[in-house]
């Protein structure tokens, strides 16, 4: 078999965390077994749908790097196509015309509801022989009243529905819009879906939509509803849990390799490993490890774990991503010229201490800044007299080394302690003061050679008071 499998969002927002799992999963899939991954735009919801959400799941697709090898397809090009499905259905007897109105719908669902009984749509227009004029009528699918369907789910195995309990669901809606669980086996029939892997909350749609399948003689797809993904307090994610959308991840400095890495492993794991590159996810995914149960969504492990991948990247694509995060907050101006190879070195002093890249940027302020304010608190503490005539010194003999490296620079350092009979760090940490401004920094030699001794003198000489 020819696996072929779809990720088919509604633009009626962002790529949320939800979304780009299920979205992932069916990636992860198709490129474990050599298949397709197509993506469909469900945009039939025109009263939500917007062009700016469209570009925004694409942009997030293209983010977390989940290439598709078919569409993006929109379903508001086919809608001939829908109606040609619904008039076959029609002309064969598997659907038929409803003339009941909304507001007759709703007064029968309420008394119903009041009476205890059932609320499904009662079949009255089912075997109708004279439709009523002037009414415009809407097309419903005729359901089986009897017997049982079977959901075999790759993940939760088989679940079984009783069609008793299926109403006779609207396929065209009076205004001529086809509805969704209509167009999706459409779609899936048309684009030959061979593996329908998406959220639970479709679980129950699931029934309907194994009779439409049936009704135009097709092969009935394999499903697979992932589990949901709850926040810490055991409820659906939600915003009042933090930041869902995926650009927004982007935004707050997340790498795309760490977050795919994460939602991967909501739901699905291989062994004890939590760190995974792409080519380790593509060749072990399978739906045999991915579990029933809700997954709990940890902003704190994410956290770490883009952590590790930017402990783990390389300071060169660091440096470049970092730029962005550099320009917002000031540091740098749009398209400012900066040495990338010297960024990089820097990046390279930091990749232990940033957890994100914003994190990242601001630690890159004091090497890139001309002037930098400095804690009142750390000169109060650390340039005091004594301290500054252990960087007076220091100054000095940093002015005469002839290569200005961090071995060379570390000489210097001792030198002065030796000279004032001190601890190397009560040298150490009034020179971090003066060149970063606080009490907290690489290792001072390392970010003395990178700062460059024109900026190390120019910041020894402002705490001196000598400019």
């Amino acid at each position: 078999m020819d696996v072929r499998v779809r990720f088919a969002p509604s633009p009626t927002g962002h790529l949320h965390i939800g979304g780009a799992r299920t979205a992932l999963f069916n990636w992860l899939f198709a490129r474990n077994l050599g298949g397709k991954f197509v993506l469909r735009i469900e945009d039939t919801d025109t009263t939500r749908s917007t062009e700016e959400y469209i570009e925004a799941i694409i942009d997030g697709m293209k983010w977390l790097n989940l290439d598709w090898d078919e569409g993006p397809f929109r379903q508001t090009d086919r809608f001939n196509v829908y109606r040609s499905y619904v008039d076959r259905l029609i002309s064969e007897g598997k659907a038929y015309y409803c003339y009941c109105t909304p507001e007759e719908l709703e007064e029968r669902r309420k008394k119903a509801q009041e009476q205890g009984a059932d609320q499904k749509y009662d079949g009255r227009c089912r075997d109708l022989k004279e439709p009523p004029a002037g009414r415009p009528a809407a097309v419903r699918f005729r359901m089986p009243e009897y017997g049982t369907t079977v959901v075999d789910d790759l993940i939760r195995g088989k679940v079984a529905f009783e069609n008793s309990v299926l109403e006779d669901m609207i396929i065209l809606r009076s205004d001529g819009t086809p509805t969704y669980n209509f167009v999706v086996v459409v779609d899936d029939i048309d684009m030959k879906i061979t593996h329908v892997i998406r959220g639970d909350d479709h679980l129950n749609n699931t029934p309907k939509q194994i009779h439409i399948y049936k009704a135009f003689g097709w092969e009935v797809p394999q499903f697979a509803h992932l589990p949901m993904i709850l926040g810490a307090d055991k409820t659906r994610l939600s915003k009042r849990h933090g930041a869902t959308s995926v650009m927004a991840y982007k935004e707050m400095g997340y790498l795309p390799e760490a977050l795919v890495n994460y939602l991967v492993r909501l739901g699905w794991s291989y062994g004890d490993q939590e760190v995974f590159s792409r080519q380790e996810l593509v060749q072990h995914f399978s739906f045999d490890a991915v579990g029933k149960s809700a997954a709990v969504f940890n902003p704190e492990k994410l956290l770490w774990l883009n952590g590790q991948y930017i402990i783990k990247a390389d300071p060169e694509k660091l440096a470049e991503l970092v730029i962005p995060f550099l320009v917002k907050d000031r540091t740098i101006k749009e398209g400012q010229d900066i040495d990338m190879k010297w960024l990089a070195q820097a990046v390279v002093t930091l990749q232990e201490r940033a957890k994100t890249l914003i994190e990242l940027a601001a630690g890159l302020k004091y090497y890139i800044a001309e002037e930098i304010e400095i804690d009142p608190k750390a000169a109060e503490k650390f340039l005091k007299p004594e301290h500054l005539a252990y960087l007076k010194d220091l100054k000095e003999l940093l002015s005469e080394t002839q290569n200005f490296v961090a071995a060379e620079i570390e000489k210097a350092f001792h030198a002065v302690a030796e000279k004032h009979s001190t601890k190397l760090g009560s040298i150490a940490q009034p020179a971090r003061v003066a060149m970063t401004g606080n009490t907290a920094s690489p290792g001072m030699f390392e970010l003395m050679e990178i700062f460059g001794r024109p900026k190390v003198m120019k910041r020894l000489s402002k705490v001196l008071g000598e400019n």
